[in-house]
């Protein structure tokens, strides 16, 4: 039995703090997992830059509210459910995804929570689990299933090299250059048709 478990951001979604970096105009924030591979490092540099400028979670969700899904995820996600059991892991918090889950028609994710103020500053985050995707994919082949998955950034290799079957998806050139055993795919017709051969071996 398999489960496919997908990247989130960079797959189906645009990267968030990209699009807020883009609102507000502060590139900094455009620092995203395929240029930093340590995450915990990351948060408390974005949190860090959050804070400077008086931003809280309010604004953040106002850009979120304008973000849709990649043209043809819903579509793809949909024929990948109908396929296989499809789990989204990302490092993203679940008061980024909620409004997303809704326009991809409630796929099941497990992510992480951000801890927020009162005045809804961002003051820090909470992680589900360390290294939360290959600690998932683990979890969920102990348990009987066989893992497929996808994902674009470093912190989505772990759970792409512990699968029995894993793609890179949109990922970066300097990423896709350092793991050339790994398939990498650019269209999400390309990705269903190598999860469906999977599936059908």
């Amino acid at each position: 039995m398999y489960i496919t478990c997908l990247d989130l951001e960079g797959v189906l979604v645009p990267e968030i703090w990209i699009a807020f970096a883009e609102e507000t105009g502060i590139p900094e924030l455009k620092r995203t997992t395929r240029d930093e591979p340590d995450y915990d490092k990351l948060m408390k540099f974005r949190i860090g830059i959050l804070k400077e400028h008086g931003l809280g979670l309010k604004e953040i969700q106002d850009t979120i509210a304008k973000i849709d899904p990649m043209p043809g995820a819903k579509e793809f996600l949909d024929e990948l459910r109908s396929e296989c059991q499809t789990i989204i892991l990302s490092d993203t918090f679940t008061q980024f995804a909620t409004p997303l889950m809704k326009k991809l028609g409630w796929p099941t994710i497990f992510c992480n929570s951000l801890e927020v103020s009162e005045s809804g500053e961002v003051t820090g985050f909470k992680m589900r689990c360390e290294q939360s995707k290959l600690t998932t994919v683990k979890a969920l082949q102990s348990i009987g299933y066989e893992t497929i998955a996808s994902g674009d950034s470093f912190n989505d290799l772990g759970m792409i090299q512990a699968s029995k079957a894993g793609f890179l998806f949109r990922s970066t050139e300097a990423i896709k250059k350092e793991h050339p055993e790994l398939p990498a795919f650019e269209t999400y017709d390309e990705l269903l048709g190598a999860i469906k051969k999977v599936i059908a071996e």
